[in-house]
């Protein structure tokens, strides 16, 4: 099938480039005229592995292609994916600027019937304000009542990716959610995915983008409450680890998304419960759960640095050595990342930050003001009177800690991952704090 995506960024792109993989020919579009030239030229300007040799593959066999004509796009193309931003206003709501402005292009472009499906993440109702906008936009010979069958259809098919495994996961769906109102459109996004067996989940659209908010909001509601327990843990000298486990045999519960550290990031969970909490209001429900799974998320950081403050005593002028930046691993991502507030809580207090990331670098220099850029682990210690884990790359696990002991002015580790708990850095003669691990404060 004839396939465009309109929005070349994370979503967009990982969604074409698989698509293409499935054997679809695909179109992307970005207004961003450098970005487009780039990714013509095969060159992808985020991390996610396995993504830049895929779209090299498909380029090459001309599967994949980029512009910056939402008009090249629409006409070329049968099905129309809208893969835009919906940023969150100051009140929490998204903004659906980029979505309908996209829509209203599109219809003014068509020249047949198109099926135009939400990919973005959008809260409940959006399919209709597409609809209306599609409507209010197409070309006066699509307006006639008398036509046979509709100028269009409008469709909600959420993506359920994870930053870092982002191509697994769409290859090895748990399932297919799509939202539509005709039999056209199912038949249609059937055949799309149809290569991958998945379980389908059909229902109207107003369901579909309802699914994609409360899966998020659920998964950002197991981190807060792990979270919440593991503080529980420090207080009472428990060990959140052995709880979680206990927890995860459960098979109602299960063990993933159960690992207390400093708080979720990214872009979605904080952007997407938000979002929730806003359409909760205007539905006319106090969502107050997810209120406490945002302000316990927003706590655990806090709560980090006096764990930090309280071990060290003195944090001004001390150098402070940050393992990790981006919000997770595998993934360049640096928005939301709770290492951002870290470092400028502790530069608040005095301290003399240094900073490590395998792939986030480049992005954090632009973000992060003071801060001393190590090539490596090696370089990073040297001269830290303490080491800090934001995110668990699994690089760290392979640290030569007897070198790095060696370059440190004082032995400690804060470990907000708990990526080294299963390492005995104590035998090893360091001085190691994780989250929830039944730390006691010191009396003052």
């Amino acid at each position: 099938m004839n396939i465009a995506i309109i929005g070349s960024g994370y979503v967009g792109l990982v969604t074409g480039v698989c698509l293409a993989e499935l054997g679809h020919k695909v179109i992307c579009v970005d207004i961003d005229r450098e970005k487009i030239a780039k990714l013509n030229k095969g060159q992808v300007s985020i991390y996610e592995p396995g993504l830049e040799e895929l779209l090299k593959k498909f380029l090459k066999n001309k599967q994949l292609s980029f512009t910056t004509s939402i008009q090249e796009a629409t006409q070329k193309s049968l099905a129309i994916f809208i893969a835009v931003g919906t940023p969150s206003k100051k009140n929490g709501e998204a903004d659906l600027t980029y979505v309908e402005n996209v829509a209203a292009k599109i219809a003014r472009h068509m020249d047949g019937y198109r099926l135009i499906i939400e990919k973005s993440t959008v809260p409940a109702e959006t399919g209709k304000r597409i609809e209306r906008t599609v409507k209010f936009n197409l070309p006066k010979k699509f307006r006639k009542t008398n036509l046979r069958e509709p100028a269009f259809d409008v469709a909600s098919n959420p993506e359920f990716l994870r930053e870092g495994s982002a191509i697994h996961d769409f290859m090895h769906p748990d399932r297919v959610v799509i939202g539509v109102e005709s039999k056209r459109a199912e038949k249609m996004l059937r055949e799309i995915y149809e290569p991958l067996k998945p379980k389908f989940v059909v229902t109207n659209i107003n369901s579909a983008e309802l699914i994609k908010h409360a899966s998020n909001s659920f998964l950002a509601t197991k981190i807060s409450f792990i979270n919440a327990v593991s503080q529980i843990c420090n207080n009472i000298g428990a060990d959140i680890l052995k709880v979680a486990e206990g927890m995860g045999y459960d098979k109602r519960i299960g063990r993933s998304f159960l690992d207390a550290g400093i708080g979720y990031g990214g872009s979605c969970f904080p952007k997407d419960v938000d979002a929730f909490i806003r359409l909760s209001e205007h539905s006319g429900y106090d969502f107050a759960l997810l209120k406490e799974v945002r302000e316990v998320n927003q706590k655990q950081v806090t709560a980090f640095i006096q764990l930090i403050e309280d071990k060290m005593w003195i944090v001004k002028n001390k150098v402070v050595g940050v393992l990790g930046l981006a919000f997770k691993p595998n993934t360049d991502d640096m928005r939301n990342a709770p290492s951002l507030d870290i470092i400028r809580l502790l530069q608040h207090e005095g301290a003399k930050v240094k900073a490590y990331d395998p792939q986030a670098m480049a992005k954090a220099r632009k973000l992060l003001k003071g801060v001393t850029f190590s090539r490596d682990v090696y370089q990073l210690a040297k001269g830290c009177d303490c080491l800090i884990v934001c995110t668990e790359w699994d690089l760290f696990k392979q640290i030569n800690f007897r070198r790095v002991k060696q370059a440190m002015n004082q032995a400690m580790i804060f470990d907000g991952r708990n990526l080294f708990h299963d390492i005995d850095l104590a035998g090893m003669g360091f001085e190691y704090h994780g989250v929830g691990r039944g730390h006691k404060k010191i009396d003052s």
